[in-house]
């Protein structure tokens, strides 16, 4: 058997909000959910599953590989909503995307605080 990714659970401060925040970003519809957790589902099976620990959550950074068409969607989604993004993980360049890897990337926060990062293509 191959090795592929099944499922995580993201940190949430409302498990409710954050996978609301994700589905309507990317697109996708709800998933089924059960117990401390609300789910949602990518494209190729993998689980993302939102629960709320009863601790203080340290950021994480997750990235996303869109399709470019997609890309436009989201982006416009982000600076419609007023979302702060940046170009580069440092949040050096704020309002911009970048051109990095044969493709493009943006940089922002989801509601729980963790660093969530689009790209187009793959850096490897």
């Amino acid at each position: 058997m191959t090795v592929t990714f099944n499922h995580t659970i993201i940190a949430a401060k409302d498990r409710n909000v954050s996978a609301r925040f994700f589905r309507e970003l990317l697109e996708l519809p709800e998933a089924p959910s059960w117990g401390p957790f609300t789910n949602i589902q990518l494209h190729d099976g993998v689980l993302l599953q939102f629960a709320e620990p009863p601790v203080d959550i340290q950021m994480q950074h997750y990235a996303f590989l869109i399709d470019e068409e997609l890309f436009d969607r989201a982006y416009q989604r982000l600076c419609e909503r007023g979302i702060e993004h940046w170009a580069d993980p440092q949040m050096q360049r704020p309002g911009e995307t970048n051109t990095e890897h044969g493709g493009r990337g943006v940089y922002f926060k989801d509601p729980a605080g963790h660093a969530i990062e689009l790209i187009t293509r793959p850096y490897l």
